[in-house]
């Protein structure tokens, strides 16, 4: 069985796999910004994937922005086989050919790996990954949008394999 995603891992497993970084940030904030180690900086140990959030007064929240930042910059930059099907989460979000998630939603990161792990098998044809995953082309370009530096990724590949860029 292979190891799922690790965007679709649950916040405390993710978390059990990362180095957690305190610290001090400078800027704007409050008193509490310079005098307190409210920044948060994760790494993800198995990939080395980091994300880090300073723009809170408190740790706590900061380390939630974190997370779902680490959660995304995962979903982009790791890529893992993908059974023939779409997955159970993908069916049930999907209704019909269409599927809409917002990206702040828990889901969207893992989501957006799972199609972006379709496009690079399908050899970033995103017309046939969006027929393996039973949406419409739109659909998916409208779920990779959401997140810019996919969007701009899947374009770059695209341009250097002859295919003309998703348009925005």
């Amino acid at each position: 069985m292979k190891p799922p995603h690790p965007a679709s891992l649950e916040p405390s497993r993710l978390l059990k796999q990362c180095d957690l970084g305190l610290g001090r940030s400078t800027g704007p904030g409050g008193q509490h910004r310079n005098r307190r180690d409210t920044a948060v900086t994760l790494i993800h140990e198995p990939t080395g994937v980091t994300a880090t959030a300073t723009e809170r007064r408190r740790q706590q929240e900061n380390r939630i922005v974190a997370l779902r930042r680490l959660r995304t910059k995962l979903a982009i930059e790791v890529r893992t086989p993908r059974p023939p099907k779409p997955s159970e989460l993908w069916l049930s979000r999907r209704q019909g050919r269409t599927m809409s998630v917002n990206p702040q939603h828990p889901d969207y990161p893992t989501l957006l790996a799972e199609a972006l792990d379709v496009i690079v098998l399908m050899s970033w044809d995103v017309a046939k990954s969006a027929g393996r995953l039973g949406i419409t082309m739109s659909q998916l370009t409208r779920l990779l949008r959401h997140e810019k530096s996919a969007f701009s990724m899947v374009n770059a590949q695209r341009v250097e394999r002859g295919y003309p860029p998703l348009r925005k």
